[in-house]
């Protein structure tokens, strides 16, 4: 196998990230949350996702 570099960099920046956290899924959660809220970017909702062919697929506007 290749060893790219830039992957191997994101990775271990990755593995920092994480380790700043303690490897706990729910305090990176947690800290990407607020880091969303102070930020001043506009957030985006695309809204729920339809099968089609369902009655909710047929039902929506």
């Amino acid at each position: 196998m290749i060893e790219d570099p830039i992957v191997a960099e994101v990775r271990k920046y990755r593995q920092q990230h994480a380790a700043t956290y303690g490897h706990d899924l729910r305090k990176i959660v947690a800290a990407l949350r607020e880091r969303e809220k102070l930020s001043e970017r506009p957030v985006l909702n695309p809204g729920p996702k339809y099968i089609l062919g369902t009655p909710e697929a047929n039902k929506r506007p």
